[in-house]
């Protein structure tokens, strides 16, 4: 895969996935290879059971085409999009690069996806509902900041029949404003807003708030309150860091790649110590998701030992390939993590 560009390996893994999932035997034999089943991973989180605590992160299945594949390679739960209410194409091409020698990526995608109506759809096909899926919304790159609410609550509504929870993402660096939306008045408003509605469904879903590595004390503070004083599930800690610390690669190749979101084995640490952080601050009802720089079984006994209830991966995965799955499964099962 590594022979082929990021995207275009994106693309053939994820054909391959799928034809796998649809072909019986194969199903069988990627099951029996790579899936993990012991009652000591069962997690129950806000109100739902996780066969495992290991989940896949935002990014890899956007449209929602490839979860069920996922469900076979082990994975507890999968976290659809960003989903956004219009198809949008992304920023320009190239967009997604690896620095090899540091197992890491920066990408600037910009919400590319096909619309949540194109998910619905797909996710209108489920059939397994051991496997706990999870819709990330956002807005579209054209809105408005001003209006993102408008398409926060439209993604939210039309995801919710076929989700089993939510999470706002606020804390992409690769749409142009959208950051601004983590600062204390918007964030509440949009926060308010979606639980507002959500409270009015006939069975609410958990919601979760994504947020950024690069939050200072002060504006993590303002998150914690916002969290605390509301009826969000908790947070997913973290997305992308527009930082470049803990590289190794020449600088050359990092001024190559250009702007985007570092994520990878250079964000292992910061998104540690901010999970960390967040559950000294946290109501002890408030989950944490932990994600970044999960690579094997160590790297994810520090998130969950620093106070993350569940984890994601997703750089690893491409660098680790997807055995880290059953790594990670055997070995908290092991520890009893």
């Amino acid at each position: 895969m590594f022979f082929l560009s990021p995207e275009t390996a994106h693309k053939v893994a994820v054909v391959l996935l799928n034809l796998s999932s649809k072909t019986f035997f194969l199903k069988y034999l990627f099951k029996k290879y790579f899936a993990v089943s012991s009652p000591s991973l069962t997690r129950e989180i806000a109100g739902l059971k996780f066969v495992s605590p290991v989940g896949l992160a935002a990014g890899f299945d956007k449209d929602a085409e490839v979860y069920d594949a996922m469900e076979m390679l082990g994975f507890g739960f999968v976290e659809i999009g960003t989903v956004t209410p219009l198809p949008q194409p992304g920023n320009p091409r190239p967009r997604l690069f690896r620095l090899k020698k540091d197992k890491a990526l920066i990408n600037r995608m910009g919400f590319n996806n096909k619309g949540v109506d194109y998910a619905v759809r797909n996710l209108k096909k489920r059939k397994n509902k051991n496997l706990i899926i999870g819709g990330n919304i956002g807005k579209n790159k054209v809105t408005p900041l001003d209006k993102a609410n408008e398409d926060y609550i439209i993604a939210f509504d039309k995801l919710f029949p076929y989700v089993d929870y939510f999470v706002i993402n606020v804390s992409s660096p690769n749409t142009p404003g959208l950051r601004k939306l983590q600062q204390k008045q918007p964030l509440k408003s949009l926060v308010d807003e979606i639980m507002q509605l959500n409270a009015e469904k006939e069975n609410p879903k958990p919601v979760f708030l994504k947020i950024s590595p690069d939050l200072d004390k002060d504006s993590l503070d303002d998150v914690v309150d916002i969290v605390n004083n509301s009826t969000l599930a908790g947070i997913i800690a973290t997305n992308t860091t527009t930082g470049r610390e803990n590289l190794t690669v020449p600088q050359s190749e990092v001024e190559k790649a250009g702007a985007g979101g570092l994520s990878g084995k250079p964000l292992k640490d910061k998104s540690t110590a901010i999970i960390k952080y967040l559950r000294k601050k946290l109501n002890r009802d408030k989950y944490i998701i932990g994600a970044g720089g999960i690579f094997g079984v160590e790297d994810a006994r520090e998130k969950i030992e620093a106070g993350a209830d569940l984890i994601q991966v997703f750089t690893g995965l491409i660098y680790e390939g997807p055995l880290l799955v059953k790594k990670l499964n055997k070995g908290l099962f092991k520890t009893g993590k």
